[in-house]
């Protein structure tokens, strides 16, 4: 079952609280609910620079949180757009998962049906973070296809 979508208030909540607590509220865009499974607040900003510049604090407001950031690239940009995804777990502060594969496809879902992007388009994520992470979004009829490239950095068996 999934969770019933955020009200306007609380996508704003995050947007007043979480975002433009260090960026200027004229650098939000928009925000809107993402959902494919799981649930993202997706606040668009005004460019992967701000995006790159975020550092949100929600420890002041207690409880779940999932936020997914974006930001469009320069022209002459590799990507299209540059992504964050911040989430909480219990009391724990907000952590950013360097690569995420439902942030990104939701978020092209959006893109996509507001016009702010066409496909196929390559998303950057992770590099706040020291990664490298590139995100494919390809479309075949109305599919959004989602790919990427993974490195195996351990192989190997385990007794249980």
């Amino acid at each position: 079952m999934q969770p019933a979508p955020p009200t306007p208030q609380v996508v704003e909540k995050v947007v007043e609280k979480v975002v433009t607590q260090v960026v200027e509220r004229e650098k939000v865009v928009d925000a809107e609910w993402l959902d494919n499974g799981p649930g993202w607040v997706g606040v668009l900003l005004d460019s992967a620079h701000t995006v790159l510049e975020l550092r949100p604090d929600a420890s002041a407001y207690p409880g779940r949180w999932d936020i997914g950031v974006i930001g469009p690239q320069g022209v002459e940009a590799e990507t299209r757009f540059e992504l964050r995804a911040f989430f909480t777990e219990g009391a724990e502060p907000l952590r950013e998962d360097p690569v995420t594969g439902s942030l990104n496809a939701a978020a092209a879902q959006w893109l996509l049906s507001s016009g702010r992007a066409s496909a196929p388009y390559v998303a950057a994520q992770g590099t706040a973070a020291g990664r490298r992470g590139r995100i494919y979004i390809t479309t075949e009829g109305d599919t959004i296809w989602v790919g990427g490239r993974a490195d195996v950095v351990l192989s190997g068996t385990a007794a249980l």
